[in-house]
């Protein structure tokens, strides 16, 4: 498949560095692509150029970013992966994820890639069993190619149920930054979900 990546940042990279290793023909969409930051990353060019004729459009944005981006992108039929995290900059009781797909005009959004750090998108590989990325969103042929997206890099795919339940993971990942970083158990932490 073909992937674009809008942001190079430590998520953006992270990923679409693993999915290249799997096959997958990777393009970044960055403000400046002349900026020599991007010399090592391959194909970049800008959002906009980015997007065409991707099958699949990571938004890995600092949410300060989304509005400055997203109107400039026509992402048509591609399968939409927000891996945005808002935090508390939202108005309302919505999502991150659905104020994306209302500004891109696409029913084929799908929260993901935003419950865990960078450090286990590079490496995912946990004793025991395997880190669990959740997943929500309302296309059921959308949600699916994220499923495959995820488990080729070593998650646990788990669908979280709809588009609005995206609020929930936007909130879990704030959990994980808790965790991590304020309270000290550093990056290498991951939710996984047990069964028996």
């Amino acid at each position: 498949m073909r992937i674009a990546i809008i942001g190079a940042g430590r998520v953006g990279t992270a990923l679409g560095r693993r999915w290249a290793t799997t096959g997958h023909d990777i393009i970044y969409g960055v403000r400046d692509p002349d900026d020599r930051r991007w010399s090592d990353l391959g194909q970049v060019t800008t959002p906009p150029l980015a997007v065409s004729g991707a099958d699949v459009v990571l938004i890995a944005l600092p949410w300060a970013a989304v509005d400055q981006v997203l109107p400039t992108l026509e992402v048509r039929d591609a399968v939409v992966l927000d891996a945005t995290n808002p935090r508390d900059e939202l108005d309302g009781d919505g999502s991150g994820a659905e104020y994306v797909s209302k500004v891109l005009g696409s029913s084929r959004v799908v929260k993901a890639f935003n419950t865990t750090g960078s450090a286990n998108m590079e490496d995912p590989a946990y004793p025991a069993t395997r880190p669990m990325m959740a997943l929500a969103g309302d296309d059921t042929q959308a949600k699916a190619t994220t499923t495959t997206l995820a488990d080729e890099l070593g998650f646990d795919p788990i669908d979280a149920g709809p588009l609005a339940a995206a609020r929930d993971l936007e909130h879990l990942a704030e959990l994980w930054i808790r965790l991590a970083y304020q309270l000290g158990h550093g990056p290498n932490i991951a939710f996984a979900l047990l069964r028996r």
